[in-house]
């Protein structure tokens, strides 16, 4: 006979399971290294932004609507892989994998812009050997994109087994690390956005 006083926890895990737990805040550390990376990429374009060699500056060669959008398609991958985190703490199987394949196809949406215009500004002679202030803004815009690029892997890679599987205990802390992840990808764009482009591209 069940005890009335028993409280039955679900099968999946929460933040007071031991083993998620130490798993997430692994990742966390890893993501605060992280952090220390963009911040020194931040701190080295900041100096160097003015550094153009008597090339076009940022209000020069920026487009401010095309990053707008740009930053519109991240922003809304933001909020389609945190209704796919919801639903896999809710053992939505086939909603965890929709959700996460929009955001598969936004994150892809999002770098195919940023091939383009790094394709515009080579092709226009301003590639990151033109001066230390393009070298800081391919360096810092760079990275962020090999981020995106593992993130899009990462939900390929992991959407398998889900498939397979289904929701297990292991998949549902995979994927909520992913989607830590990639909403530090999303705060770190907003970053950029703000510093590199917004205030850049329209500094006199």
């Amino acid at each position: 006979m069940t005890n009335p006083g028993t409280v039955t926890h679900e099968p999946y895990p929460d933040a007071y399971h031991d083993d998620y737990s130490k798993t997430i805040f692994g990742f966390w550390i890893y993501l605060l290294t992280d952090f220390i990376l963009f911040a020194a990429l931040f701190a080295t374009y900041i100096v160097l932004h003015n550094s153009t060699h008597g090339g076009p500056s940022a209000r020069e060669i920026f487009h401010l609507p095309f990053t707008l959008a740009q930053t519109f398609i991240l922003l809304s991958s933001s909020f389609t892989i945190g209704l796919a985190g919801a639903c896999a703490h809710r053992n939505h199987k086939n909603w965890t994998i929709i959700w996460f394949s929009i955001t598969f196809l936004l994150g892809i949406a999002f770098m195919g812009m940023e091939l383009t215009e790094f394709t515009r500004l080579a092709s226009e002679g301003n590639s990151w050997k033109g001066s230390a202030f393009l070298s800081a803004y391919f360096t810092l815009v760079g990275t962020h994109g090999l981020h995106m690029i593992l993130g899009l892997l990462w939900i390929l890679i992991f959407l398998f087994p889900v498939w397979r599987q289904g929701l297990t205990p292991i998949n549902i802390k995979r994927l909520t690390c992913l989607r830590m992840f990639w909403q530090f990808l999303n705060i770190v764009w907003i970053f950029i956005f703000s510093i590199v482009y917004l205030i850049g591209g329209n500094s006199v």
